[in-house]
């Protein structure tokens, strides 16, 4: 390969004593040329984010460093440059965005103020050129009155736009190479594209070498010209997307591959029988937001009459981006938000006409799952507890909730021991098993999901899935399904309510939404799925239904 840009050869990140694993990356080599652009896969731990920030010498030194190897940028190591070096390098030709951007942006400043700041300290541009160059940048990156929005705080910007200003930042002195870690993990399907398809056309048109860390090879499928694959701290495969993506060779690149959930594998028709358990009939919330003296708040239409019905063993679906009231239904359902008209029939009682403390029977049969297990469980109490504090709630004898806990931990896939240990001992897709453990405590008829594999690495996203489905098969449960990934909905789903500001756009079987979708929104959900032209090999489809995982839910 001509022109390469980066060069990392046999780097080597060792972490603090007491860690689990001595090194962090081990032996690592891959280099990044002009007009490339090199997917880094792998999963939470595999040592990705860590490679990128070794290369920008933001690594958290002294507790974690580099011990051996060399990054190469354009033949000079970055390793053994000083300080200032590195930070002129790190500021102009070697630029990086950041998974958060909400964290990784001032909150305190201006949007414009925060990318001139690079200009101030790396260019020669006076006060007017550095503000001209701010409003291109923002128009360069698709953002709308770039002029108006120069002058936003990030809090008033959506996660899409706050995801284009870290791009517009990190292009602002044109950059030889763009490190980009994870940025595209926690948005919508439609606005993930948006920033794919800009990163990519960016990359053409300023031919810079990109680093693109994911962990979903549908976005490897989007963009990638070379894929290196990553595991417990070490490159296990390299090679161009081409190959990697329909002739892997390596048993985990494999795996990760025959993870990705895949919208063409939708549910058969599911046979609804009897009475609907759960029947939502024009179910209205708004919330109001600010207002005060002599001002005006804002309301906000989270849910306008929305209807549908979940029988007795059904999974419901529920897709759309962020903002669209998929939460909101499912936190009126199980009583945290009181919907403000309509009706929620459970078995025939209208849910919405109970205060909370009539309320308070139902709350058995209904439970919740939520989207970030860590959030939600009690850091300071004991797997077991945690578990059985539901049904002590609810008067069975603390012996008898314990036992029970041991046995559904055993239920979803942990061993016994996990019951006396704290949450914060275990990986993320553990923590979620947890949290599914909890939610069976109290037997329940019906379990609303709230986007529970949305933060879990594609595999652990598989297993808990897999995990989900059997638990409804075994134990005879309905559940509504809040996603906002069509390929998600895909795998466990049997009815999909597509909903949009509030709405309900299109209610259908999955197998009709997924081959005859009826609204242009939902059409353009399914446009937007990474990866959607890519074939996954008919091979790994197969392995998927094999079950090559150990089911436990470990991260690497």
């Amino acid at each position: 390969m001509s022109d390469i840009l980066l060069d990392v050869r046999d780097l080597t990140v060792a972490l603090p004593e007491g860690a689990e694993r001595p090194n962090a990356v081990e032996g690592i080599s891959l280099t990044i040329g002009k007009n490339e652009i090199l997917c880094v896969v792998g999963e939470s731990g595999s040592g990705k984010s860590m490679t990128a920030h070794a290369v920008m010498g933001l690594l958290p030194k002294p507790h974690v460093k580099v011990t051996g190897g060399q990054a190469l940028y354009r033949g000079r190591d970055i390793l053994t440059m000083t300080e200032a070096e590195q930070r002129s390098l790190r500021g102009g030709r070697i630029a990086m965005i950041f998974q958060e951007p909400m964290t990784a942006l001032n909150p305190l400043m201006t949007v414009g103020d925060q990318i001139e700041e690079s200009l101030k300290a790396h260019s020669d541009l006076d006060k007017a050129g550095r503000r001209a160059r701010v409003v291109e940048l923002l128009a360069d990156v698709g953002l709308p009155d770039p002029e108006h929005l120069r002058r936003s705080y990030p809090f008033r910007l959506s996660g899409g736009q706050r995801q284009r200003v870290m791009i517009a930042m990190a292009l602002a002195l044109e950059p030889d190479i763009l490190i980009a870690d994870e940025p595209t993990t926690a948005l919508d399907v439609t606005t993930q594209k948006q920033i794919l398809d800009l990163i990519r056309t960016l990359q053409a048109e300023k031919e810079m070498g990109v680093m693109f860390i994911t962990h979903d090879f549908g976005v490897v499928a989007e963009i990638a010209t070379h894929v290196a694959v990553m595991q417990h701290g070490r490159c296990v495969e390299i090679g161009t997307a081409e190959q990697m993506l329909n002739a892997p060779k390596h048993p985990y690149t494999r795996d990760l591959i025959a993870a990705v959930p895949h919208y063409i594998e939708h549910r058969d028709d599911f046979l609804k029988q009897g009475e609907a358990l759960l029947q939502a009939d024009k179910v209205c919330k708004t919330f109001h937001l600010g207002g005060g003296f002599l001002r005006k708040g804002r309301q906000i239409v989270a849910g306008r009459d929305i209807t549908l019905t979940i029988h007795p063993g059904e999974t419901v679906g529920v897709v759309g981006e962020s903002g669209s009231g998929k939460s909101t239904l499912g936190r009126c359902i199980v009583g945290l938000h009181k919907a403000d008209g309509g009706r929620i029939l459970y078995q025939g009682q209208d849910l919405v006409a109970l205060d909370r403390k009539r309320f308070r029977p139902f709350r058995k049969d209904i439970q919740m799952i939520f989207q970030d297990p860590y959030a939600s469980l009690n850091p300071r109490h004991k797997v077991a507890d945690i578990i059985a504090q539901g049904p002590i709630a609810f008067g069975e004898p603390r012996a008898k909730a314990l036992d029970r806990a041991r046995e559904l931990l055993r239920l979803v896939g942990l061993p016994e021991q996990a019951a006396e240990r704290y949450p914060h001992e275990f990986s993320g897709g553990q923590r979620q098993r947890i949290s599914i453990a909890r939610a069976l405590a109290l037997e329940p008829k019906l379990i609303i999901a709230d986007e529970p594999v949305s933060a879990l690495d594609v595999s652990v996203q598989t297993q808990v899935l897999d995990l989900l489905d059997e638990i409804r098969h075994r134990l005879g449960l309905s559940m509504l399904f809040i996603t906002h990934d069509l390929r998600v909905a895909a795998q466990v789903c049997d009815t999909i309510a597509v909903m949009q500001k509030g709405v309900i756009v299109e209610m259908n079987t999955a197998r009709e939404v997924f081959q005859n979708p009826q609204h242009p929104y939902t059409r353009t959900l399914l446009d937007a799925i990474p990866g959607r032209g890519w074939e996954i090999p008919e091979d790994l489809r197969a392995r998927r239904h094999g079950g090559t995982h150990d089911g436990r839910g470990a991260v690497a």
